[in-house]
């Protein structure tokens, strides 16, 4: 499954929040410095949809704040 997500770095608190149109808006606590709020965003992710954080993947967007993220949720 891919989902299209919205990064905000550095807000005070951690929440997903699903859009009408399946995308999903990512508020991390973590700034984007070397990887930090891409590794978060992982975690957070991994979480949500009860996965090991190997099966998410960032496939485009990995310096941008919109991302295009690959979730493998066959086991």
């Amino acid at each position: 499954m891919q989902k299209k997500v919205k990064v905000k770095p550095n807000s005070k608190q951690q929440k997903i929040e699903e859009q009408a149109d399946g995308s999903l808006n990512v508020h991390l606590k973590s700034p984007p410095v070397d990887g930090k709020a891409n590794e978060e965003l992982i975690k957070l992710l991994a979480e949500k949809f009860n996965v090991p954080k190997s099966y998410i993947r960032i496939k485009s967007g990995a310096t941008s704040r919109q991302k295009l993220v690959e979730i493998d949720t066959e086991t």
